[in-house]
């Protein structure tokens, strides 16, 4: 395909993504030097649009932002007044103490947040200090400079037809170029996935994990409502099929934020995530809790869950990776969007002097050194074993050899198990059908639990119908010759949106894999649980996707 005739934009930094992390540098690099040219390209509709998280915020990337913040005009934030966590069973739970939890483990100074909001508000803050921000940007590819290094992206291409021509609207989009590019696009990021595979930032990495999150937020009756309540669950129903549990978050104005992670490395093909957090909220507890209430928002996405020996190298010539697209999330404490906001700061402070010394395309190592060994490493470093543990032994053993590994941790800086392998990627680990029985799911009932094209409904999802499918299957054969004989064909299930389908004529046979792009919630889940890792997601073009307005 000939390249097309594209205008250039020049700036010093160009950041992707406006999530935490990408306003986070941007804000920062105008605090420190006002003259600095900061462009963040966001591909959702608007800031905020595309995010998604629980969210509990450890305030501590905002404190080190804007120490003032609490003094401004930020959002609502609630702070949390009582934590709790409960292992379920199908009929009930038990709550276990607080006092065996190491206290990184507490929430008590945190605040339930809507990530949407925050970053809005970010957004505002940011561009009153001069960065330029382009939502519905969505970053096709990268720009490679005369040696080698990533020299910009890019950005805004629009009107290919389904084929992949040019459309009689098409726009070719623009080379948006920068001395430093800083890749802030969130869990699997195609550019980051691009720059991870060039340049080997992983050959020394352990296997990235992953989780998939779903979330809905249900607006409930007052007297059920408790705001400042955090609730964490694990067990029922996952038993175990797989890893992962559940949070309730009791937000302002009779909001509760309710959502259900599946660890991506189960095993069983028949294991239906959306349905387990279908079923999750038929529990007596949960039950009880949105008896009355509406669901107002739904949505989900991937969770980087392989933490400090996941990690690749930060650095490429020419830019860095921060944030999820990293993979700074630490899993027991169920939080990420502060080590974001802090690899933001840290990408910004090592580029400064950088660009105050005129240099640019080269690698900024000063920063995989400030996040290895400053707080982002700290975070993650001690609570490195919980997920191999769990991954091998259960919740049981990893509850109590865990926290153990992460009470000595924090006590003396030592980790008794010393640093534990997570083993196979989480597509390897889908097992043949064979070796498994179905599982039964009870149909929604439309009260508490909800299909799947229902709720998708609830996420403002949109794409333009006529552009190219985003979701790239690599053989196209390959789902039905091999995915559907021997696994299944997990995709009918491990998708919260249901994009794929297996279609079979009037007489049961000639089965035809069926992709539905325009259920799309950008979660990525397909790009990191296919089996035979056949399916890559790809930016659609700028603004498609989900619609966002408080998760």
């Amino acid at each position: 395909m000939t390249e097309p005739d594209r205008e250039s934009m020049q700036f010093d930094i160009v950041i992707v993504g406006a999530g935490p992390a990408g306003l986070s540098a941007a804000i920062r690099l105008k605090q420190l030097d006002p003259s600095i040219d900061v462009c963040v390209l966001e591909k959702g509709s608007e800031v905020g649009a595309h995010i998604l998280s629980g969210a509990v915020l450890d305030p501590v990337g905002l404190d080190r932002l804007f120490p003032d913040w609490r003094e401004r005009d930020a959002p609502d934030f609630v702070r949390v007044e009582q934590d709790n966590f409960y292992l379920l069973g199908a009929a009930g739970q038990i709550r276990v103490p607080n006092w065996p939890m190491p206290p990184l483990m507490r929430n008590h100074g945190n605040y339930i947040v809507s990530m949407s909001h925050l970053c809005r508000w970010l957004a505002a803050k940011a561009e009153a200090l001069g960065v330029e921000i382009y939502p519905g940007m969505a970053c096709s590819d990268l720009v490679v400079g005369n040696n080698g290094e990533i020299a910009g992206v890019i950005a805004g291409e629009f009107g290919r037809s389904r084929d992949g021509d040019p459309g009689p609207s098409y726009e070719p989009g623009m080379r948006i170029l920068g001395k430093y590019v800083f890749l802030c696009e969130g869990v699997r990021g195609s550019l980051s996935k691009q720059v991870i595979q060039r340049f080997a930032l992983d050959k020394d990495s352990d296997a990235p994990k992953f989780g998939l999150g779903m979330k809905e937020i249900w607006e409930v009756s007052p007297e059920q409502c408790q705001p400042g309540t955090v609730t964490h669950t694990a067990g029922w129903p996952l038993s175990s099929q797989a890893g992962g549990g559940s949070f309730i978050y009791h937000m302002q104005d009779n909001q509760i934020s309710i959502g259900f992670v599946v660890h991506l490395n189960y095993r069983n093909p028949y294991l239906f995530p959306y349905m387990e957090f279908q079923r999750f909220k038929h529990h007596p507890m949960v039950a009880r809790l949105l008896s009355g209430g509406r669901r107002i928002a739904y949505g989900a996405r991937a969770i980087t869950e392989g933490g400090w020996q996941s990690l690749p190298r930060l650095f490429f010539p020419g830019g860095i990776l921060a944030g999820c697209a990293a993979g700074f999330v630490n899993v027991p404490r169920i939080k990420g969007n502060h080590n974001a906001m802090l690899s933001g700061i840290a990408a910004a402070e090592s580029a400064y002097p950088a660009l105050s010394a005129g240099r640019s395309g080269d690698e900024l190592k000063d920063y995989d050194n400030a996040i290895r060994n400053g707080p982002v490493g700290r975070d993650l470093k001690q609570v490195r074993n919980v997920k191999p543990l769990w991954s091998k032994y259960g919740i049981g053993v990893s509850f109590a050899a865990g926290s153990f590994d992460m009470w000595v941790s924090q006590l003396t800086g030592w980790n008794p198990f010393g640093t534990l392998s997570h083993g196979e990627s989480d597509a390897a680990a889908t097992e043949p059908a064979s070796q498994h029985q179905p599982i039964e799911y009870p149909n929604p009932d439309g009260r508490l639990s909800f299909d799947r094209l229902t709720n998708v409904s609830y996420s403002g999802v949109n794409h333009e119908e006529e552009q190219p499918c985003h979701l790239h299957v690599i053989d196209s054969d390959l789902p039905v010759s091999v995915n559907l004989p021997q696994y299944a064909e997990p995709a009918q299930r491990y998708c919260p949106a249901g994009v794929y389908e297996i279609l079979y004529d009037r007489d049961g046979k000639n089965p035809q894999f069926k992709i539905n792009p325009t259920n799309c919630v950008h979660c990525k889940t397909c790009d990191i649980k296919d089996p035979s890792a056949n399916i890559e997601w790809h930016v659609p073009q700028g603004g498609d996707g989900p619609n966002y307005p408080n998760m």
